[in-house]
């Protein structure tokens, strides 16, 4: 056997036409498509699009998939009351369970056809989003709002958690940040997934594995770290100085570094000026000169580069998203990637079974009565 590498990294585990990442040069593409490009033009739908079947839409193409995840966002009536009995759960555990829930709810659930695969791709990209939102009204007492068939995926998300219509540079803005967190190539979450659909196992069961893994603070979990952080500063100086008494101690901080890249994050690029925007339009700019001031600390002494999550904790707080509900938003985006990961393992697939280099008494252990122990 060869020698073993500590968290596979750097190991090639699989072939993809999905995503492709050069994190020294800090390039990030869907389907050959530079992120820069996505995020500068693409709607969500366009890139979910792109993710699942491998070209841009055409306008009839694109049209029907809007069509077929506003017919599908109704939940099912036992999952809406799972969520009622579930208010005072933790959102990643109540998502996790409703999304494996659906499963039981689809008569297709079973049909590993891929014809019916991918109609269960769209249910769990529509699905997800109305648990969200759905099960944050709920909690807070208030009903269900449901989709407006006239507005677009994220729209329709900020519309159906807050009761009202976002403008166009809210819309824009968090459309963006689903672009941007759609996919990541052989991540934690999404590794998970095709680990699960390699089993031939169904769909369901695969992101409900992604969504365990997301729910890690090392890998999901971190903006909300990164927001309570920016909450408890008093000014731009106190920033400075709780920065470098962290980072005296050894201690990280949330939001900066990533296992791929050696350069900026190029995802956090948009998120930072996302950040601004809405911050002078929210009144939030505060966060953003904060984030500011932390970065140019961490940068200065460690020489580390903000992540995805650093500027998407103050981008999401502008939003008016609950601080809990934020790993859940990258699930909502995610839910693309996961679900065009686990298509893609169904066409061309093989059991993923590597194998570990064991560190114990390799055999002839003596066996000894339970008498004499």
């Amino acid at each position: 056997m060869g020698t073993s590498i500590a968290g596979l990294e750097g190991v090639i585990a699989g072939e993809s036409e999905i995503c492709y990442i050069d994190g020294y040069q800090g390039i990030l593409s869907y389907r050959g498509f530079n992120i820069h490009t996505l995020a500068d033009n693409a709607s969500f739908e366009e890139v979910i699009f792109l993710l699942w079947n491998g070209w841009l839409p055409k306008r009839a193409e694109l049209d029907q998939l809007k069509k077929n995840l506003v017919a599908e966002r109704e939940l099912p009536a036992g999952v809406i009351d799972f969520l009622n009995c579930a208010a005072n759960g933790n959102p990643m555990d109540v998502l996790r369970t409703a999304v494996s829930m659906l499963s039981v709810y689809d008569v297709e659930a079973q049909d590993m056809s891929a014809e019916a695969n991918h109609r269960k791709a769209v249910r769990l990209m529509a699905r997800t989003a109305e648990i969200v939102s759905g099960f944050d009204r709920l909690r807070k007492g208030l009903a269900i709002v449901p989709g407006d068939p006239n507005l677009g995926f994220s729209a329709n998300f900020l519309y159906t958690l807050t009761g009202n219509r976002p403008d166009d540079v809210m819309e824009r803005a968090f459309d963006v940040a689903m672009v941007l967190h759609a996919d990541h190539e052989l991540n934690a979450s999404t590794f998970a997934a095709r680990v699960t659909a390699a089993t031939l196992s169904d769909i369901y069961s695969s992101v409900t594995s992604g969504i365990g893994a997301l729910k890690g603070p090392l890998h999901g979990g971190a903006n909300q770290d990164v927001i309570k952080w920016l909450l408890d500063l008093g000014d731009e100086e106190a920033a400075v100085e709780r920065v470098k008494n962290t980072l005296a101690r050894k201690v990280k901080i949330p939001g900066f570094g990533h296992r791929v890249y050696r350069t900026e994050d190029p995802r956090a690029t948009h998120l930072r000026v996302l950040s601004e925007e809405l911050g002078k339009r929210t009144g939030h700019e505060k966060l953003y000169r904060l984030s500011q001031r932390m970065e140019e600390t961490v940068k200065e002494i460690k020489g580390l580069d903000p992540n995805v999550d650093f500027y998407s904790a103050s981008t999401y707080y502008s939003l008016g998203i609950p601080i809990d509900l934020f790993t859940t938003i990258f699930a909502v985006s995610r839910m693309s990637g996961w679900t065009a990961h686990v298509l893609e393992q169904y066409r061309n697939n093989r059991l993923i079974r590597p194998r570990a280099e064991y560190k114990g008494n390799p055999d002839g252990q003596t066996w000894i009565p339970i008498g004499q122990r």
